[in-house]
């Protein structure tokens, strides 16, 4: 058993992304996501599932074509798709790619 204190857990800039993997296994792994004011994440293409666990903050996230404002407490679960998000006042995000097919 593993515990992570989120709040206090800090996260590196989208440049070093790979640097916020705090915990990974066979089918899942999961990051810190955290966005300054007026900071944005570039579209990227996702082969997995994700969920977005909104810890502090708000962002735009687009799936896609679609848009959706997430707020603090909020999870977003999205099937694969090209994903891409801002803040105008920073954000703080628990994220969690899936690996398709994980359950055959």
């Amino acid at each position: 058993m593993q515990v992570f204190d989120l709040k206090n857990h800090h996260a590196f800039p989208y440049e070093e992304r790979q640097k916020n993997v705090f915990f990974q296994a066979e089918n899942f792994k999961v990051r810190l996501i955290e966005l300054p004011a007026s900071g944005a994440m570039p579209p990227c293409e996702m082969a997995s599932f994700v969920l977005f666990y909104v810890i502090e903050g708000k962002a735009l996230v687009k799936v896609n074509q679609q848009s959706q404002m997430l707020f603090a407490n909020q999870l977003l679960i999205t099937e694969p798709a090209e994903l891409a998000m801002q803040s105008d006042e920073g954000v703080k995000i628990l994220g969690v790619q899936i690996v398709p097919g994980m359950n055959k």
